[in-house]
């Protein structure tokens, strides 16, 4: 290991498991402070009883790093804004914020209920929100008192937010709005030192292994474990460092050992009239256009 975040305090939502567990390791063997942040619930967000933060806090101290649980829920403004304080009082500073937080409640979107649309809207956005709200509001002080921060964001979207997926139609608008915030909290924030940049994964997961069981599978023992959360940490804990100065609203795949900086939305082939369209005019341009333009990627789940 490097060190590459030594002095460094780090909060990782949704750290019990998956893949906000090896987020929450991999900082820590790099010389981070982890507040590893879970609420303990089942995968479709109903409560659970065990506290898996507290678990991951034991793991780390065990080989030799620091850290401590919070068990608060960050898709609400008291939780939120404790993660901030949590990480003040534990450590004295805070430098980076993982979020990583989801659960799933997937259905066709003539079988999805208005309540499994607000709870996965809920978790994913507006708990990307609200934590990135009240670290910026810590960050945005400390540059306004002098003490310009070097401070990181990585939200987590997915495939499922670049490409649509078929089922998941309110996880896919989540993970599509967590790019947007993205985008428009790096804009935001650059004059105070915070850089926010989003990662969409690809890994076995409790919310993938079963989804896409097939892909995920381990593979036979001793080969390479493309599916593993582990493989996507790294660019995390880089992304969560100062060794990332000057990267900021930028959005990767990671999968395996392959990383993909994604490009999103860019003007495409262009007409113009000058002048309105009538109806006819503008099918016959669109058309044309389409004709000119690069065919999409498939929707995940397509059969």
């Amino acid at each position: 290991m490097t060190g590459i975040c030594s002095g460094r305090v780090a909060v990782v939502t949704g750290a019990g498991r998956g893949l906000g567990r090896a987020h929450a390791l991999a900082l820590a063997a790099e010389g981070a402070k982890v507040v590893v942040n879970d609420l303990g619930v089942g995968l479709d967000g109903a409560a659970e009883t065990d506290g898996p933060a507290q678990r991951v806090v034991d793991e780390i101290r065990a080989l030799g790093g620091e850290a401590v649980a919070h068990g608060g829920d960050i898709a609400t403004t008291d939780g939120a804004a404790s993660l901030i304080t949590t990480a003040l009082e534990a450590f004295g500073r805070f430098d980076t914020l993982v979020n990583n937080a989801g659960f799933l409640r997937d259905r066709m979107l003539v079988n999805l209920d208005e309540d499994d649309w607000d709870a996965v809207m809920r978790v994913h956005l507006k708990g990307h929100f609200l934590p990135l709200k009240h670290a910026a509001a810590h960050w945005r002080a400390e540059a306004k008192s002098g003490r310009t921060p070097q401070a990181r964001v990585v939200n987590t979207s997915s495939g499922a937010g670049l490409l649509g997926s078929v089922g998941q139609g309110n996880y896919s608008a989540a993970k599509a709005g967590i790019i947007g915030l993205t985008l428009v909290a790096a804009a935001e924030m650059g004059r105070y030192g915070v850089q926010i940049n989003a990662i969409a994964p690809a890994a076995r997961t409790r919310m993938t292994e079963h989804t896409f069981a097939e892909t995920m599978a381990a593979p036979v023992e001793g080969g390479f474990d493309a599916m593993a959360p582990e493989n996507v940490s790294p660019l995390v804990v880089w992304l969560g460092s100062a060794a990332s100065t000057g990267v900021t609203g930028r959005v990767f795949e990671v999968e395996g050992g392959r990383i993909t900086v994604m490009e999103g939305w860019r003007p495409g082939p262009t007409a113009d009239k000058g002048n309105r369209w009538s109806p006819a005019e503008a099918g016959e341009a669109a058309l044309g256009l389409l004709a000119a333009s690069d065919v999409p990627q498939p929707v995940y789940g397509t059969r």
